[in-house]
């Protein structure tokens, strides 16, 4: 028998950034929806794993629909809370004229364009890609060969700016694992103004900040003394075919940061080749960070390779907040000292 319709609330914008963005998909909330009319621009949906199924109702015991595809774009009408299953991750997106689908395989997105600079100073700035994806390329031209496809919030460093035509303008973008410059269209990338870098509770010492991870129940908590500031669901590390890929348990502390970084690892059919990988705080030197997250949103269950994933807004918070300070104009900072990190089992 097909699951039947709880009664829906309404449920506010900020709650919805807050399971969207932040990664608080699972609490434990009664049915709620949120419609397309309280949001002041349009919410959009990218596919961001090979498939995202669709239903006539939030159950994954309704009858399946449809389905979209890897890089399918659409409108999102409502964020729906539906049953308890999956118990981690409960958010539902309300697709208009489909159905349903369940948020995890899903990216929310914008498709936001930006007027291009007219110079980039030689030192480079950072940007984040503000659309839900872009095709960039090795020359700027799309005669050329295409390198990559880059995604919403992902993080890049602009090295310089062509012009094509009075129309177009293309970004130099630094791939920092390739060591070469790539193009893409310069609307797509929003270049980062330094006050919306500036560290968050700078006057707190750095012995009041400390981190805990709860690996059981996949949440970071971030304290300064015996306050809590900041709580999200996570995703990390998990036994995969070709290896297990725990997440270390111990004392850490974020000693190394970038604002962006190409992570790769793998063979061709078990690795994983991401570019622009935002806002990562690195604990030891085998790899393993705090990061942003762009090729899922099913926070509240293991699935990375070690690292801690998180929403991106998540991450940039974590980002801004833990010690060292990582400033605007700086690719790259490592110490020998960090905010103090635990991770439990």
């Amino acid at each position: 028998m097909a699951a039947q319709t709880a009664p829906r609330e309404r449920l506010t914008r900020r709650e919805f950034l807050q399971s969207a963005g932040l990664g608080l998909a699972g609490m434990a909330l009664p049915a709620l929806r949120v419609p397309l009319t309280d949001f002041p621009a349009l919410q959009l949906g990218r596919v961001a794993e090979s498939s995202a199924d669709i239903y006539p109702e939030p159950f994954f015991s309704s009858e399946k629909a449809g389905a979209f595809f890897h890089d399918d774009v659409f409108p999102i009408r409502a964020a729906v809370i539906g049953d308890s299953i999956p118990e981690h991750n409960r958010v539902w997106y309300e697709v208009a004229g489909h159905g349903f689908v369940h948020s995890s395989p899903v990216q929310p997105v914008r498709d936001e364009r930006n007027t291009p600079a007219e110079t980039i100073p030689e030192a480079g700035l950072l940007a984040e890609v503000t659309v839900p994806f872009v095709d960039v390329w090795r020359m700027a031209s799309e005669q050329s060969y295409r390198a990559y496809r880059y995604y919403y919030k992902a993080t890049f460093w602009i090295r310089g700016v062509e012009r094509e035509s009075d129309a177009r303008s293309w970004y130099r973008i630094w791939d920092d694992l390739r060591e070469v410059d790539y193009y893409a269209p310069a609307d797509a990338f929003r270049l980062l103004p330094p006050d919306e870098l500036t560290p968050i509770s700078p006057e707190v010492p750095l012995e009041q900040k400390r981190v805990e991870v709860d690996l059981a129940h996949q949440w970071v908590k971030c304290y300064e003394g015996t306050e809590l500031v900041f709580t999200t669901k996570i995703s990390s590390g998990w036994r995969y075919a070709s290896g297990y890929y725990l997440t270390p348990v111990g004392d850490f502390q974020t000693y190394r940061k970038r604002h962006s970084r190409h992570m790769a690892g793998g063979n061709l059919a078990t690795g994983y080749d991401l570019p622009g990988v935002p806002w990562v705080a690195y604990i030891n030197n085998r790899g393993i960070s705090f990061h942003g997250t762009y090729w899922h949103n099913d926070f509240g269950r293991p699935r990375s390779h070690g690292c801690i994933n998180m929403a991106p807004d998540a991450a940039k918070w974590f980002q801004r907040w833990s010690q060292p300070a990582l400033p605007a104009e700086t690719q790259e900072v490592r110490v020998d000292y960090g905010t103090r990190v635990r991770i439990q089992a």
